[in-house]
């Protein structure tokens, strides 16, 4: 199955697709690529919440006649350090945390590996991202408000609940527990 299709089975059978992705083997690379699209997708899930902030404070500026021009310069600074944190340090920080979850599973008797646990981590961030495209959605056109916690709780479960069932499978099953 593509990538897609994985995403949308996880939602109905995330130990099932868990079980296939760790059955592929060990394979860095693809740990690797699953994060970076996890955390891009993230990312642009993070735009519209931007946009609305950038906008209505663009209305306020110009409300008391500043310059709009340095307003813009401020949210591609915004942008831009949105971008660097979700496409430079929450990948590093993902890797520390998938390798601490496996060191806490391994004090709980957990056979996988430190791959195994990570592919699960970043497996639950790539499969729950529809959720963090949702989020932001919401957050660009609703704002805060009843919604935005909805949508949000809808983000924690569902990645929460990927990542569990996820870290259980990869640390009861030893497939890949060679890396």
């Amino acid at each position: 199955m593509s990538v897609s299709q994985d995403m949308v089975a996880t939602w109905r059978r995330p130990r099932a697709v868990m079980r296939k992705l760790l059955s592929m083997g060990v394979r860095e690379d693809r740990a690797l690529a699953i994060l970076f699209a996890a955390c891009l997708m993230i990312f642009v899930g993070q735009l519209p919440r931007l946009q609305r902030a950038n906008t209505l404070e663009q209305q306020e500026w110009l409300a008391t006649a500043s310059k709009a021009s340095d307003k813009v310069a401020t949210f591609q600074a915004e942008i831009a350090i949105t971008g660097f944190a979700w496409l430079l340090v929450w990948p590093l920080l993902f890797y520390l945390i998938g390798g601490l979850t496996h060191i806490i599973a391994r004090l709980f008797g957990g056979r996988g590996s430190f791959y195994s646990a990570r592919l699960a981590l970043f497996w639950a961030l790539l499969a729950s991202s529809p959720a963090w495209l949702f989020h932001g959605l919401v957050s660009g056109f609703i704002g805060p408000g009843p919604a935005q916690q909805i949508a949000g709780v809808i983000v924690i479960g569902s990645f929460l609940t990927f990542w569990s069932i996820g870290l259980r499978e990869a640390e009861t099953n030893p497939t890949g527990a060679l890396a």
